[in-house]
């Protein structure tokens, strides 16, 4: 991938900018800073800063076979003869792989995070420093965005809605931009804090919009695997989707799944439960 440039203000908005339009975070951004900018003498002289930046490299995982588990084959063996009489074939059974020996792949339940019981005045400041970086982000982006933010002290999370014109650009393609907003502000609010803030963002109901899109996805590809009788590898998705595929389909008998991969190419894989009534 070749390298993008991007001003700002300042070098550090000009790495949040290409965090935002590359989809990552800037720990995965190659980055190359070509002038640092400055404010000039009363305005005048001032420089923007400007960077160049692209992803980082990985080598993408190698694509899981997509077929099916086939049935005990006895496979020939040829023996060479000797001089004595010939020795018969030597059969070898290939096992078919069990069904408990997949569930060694189901995805583990999480465990959950401690919830720290907060004052009103730590709420407060959560907010605020959510706003500020944010606002800031925003600002850089030549964008006005209201922001709507809760905390909800049972579950300890943080739920911000951004509200205005044009909210496509913050979600990005397949909420890229609004994830990595979202993992953003994340590091903002729980920097040196103790027990952790669940962040959420969300614009134009787009989290429910994209859950009910996962959750056909999956019921589709569920059908498919069982017509087919032939694994189906979804393709990669964050945490997050993972875990509404996974969800949609725990309930389904005649199908498991599980996650292969390393972030961020991990991706969920639809198989075949075999029993007496799928053969």
């Amino acid at each position: 991938m070749e390298f993008k440039e991007f001003s700002a203000k300042t070098a550090d908005e000009a790495i949040i900018k290409a965090s935002i339009e590359l989809g990552v975070s800037s720990e995965n951004l190659e980055i190359q800073v070509v002038t640092e900018g400055s404010s000039g003498f009363f305005g005048i002289g001032k420089k923007p800063a400007i960077i160049k930046a692209r992803r980082k490299e990985e080598t993408l995982p190698e694509e899981p076979v997509a077929e099916e588990i086939k049935e005990s084959v006895p496979v020939k063996k040829e023996v060479k003869k000797t001089d004595k009489a010939a020795e018969k074939p030597v059969e070898e059974t290939v096992k078919p792989v069990k069904h408990q020996e997949a569930k060694k792949e189901q995805p583990k339940p999480r465990e959950e995070k401690k919830i720290i019981k907060r004052s009103e005045e730590e709420i407060a400041e959560i907010k605020a420093e959510a706003e500020m970086f944010l606002s800031g982000v925003f600002k850089a982006m030549e964008l006005e965005v209201e922001l709507k933010i809760e905390y909800t002290a049972e579950d300890g999370s943080l739920e911000v809605e951004f509200i205005g014109q044009d909210m496509g650009i913050l979600i990005g393609k397949r909420g890229q931009t609004l994830d990595s907003l979202q993992y953003l502000t994340s590091l903002v609010v729980n920097k040196g804090r103790q027990g952790y803030v669940r962040v959420k963002l969300d614009t134009e109901d787009y989290r429910n919009r994209r859950k009910e899109t996962l959750e056909n996805l999956a019921k589709n590809i569920a059908s498919k695997v069982k017509r087919t009788r032939k694994t189906v590898s979804l393709e990669p998705m964050n945490p997050y989707e993972r875990r509404i595929i996974h969800s949609a389909l725990q309930s389904d008998p005649a199908v498991s799944t599980h996650s292969e991969g390393e972030e961020p190419y991990r991706r969920v894989v639809v198989t075949l439960v075999r029993n007496r009534n799928n053969r």
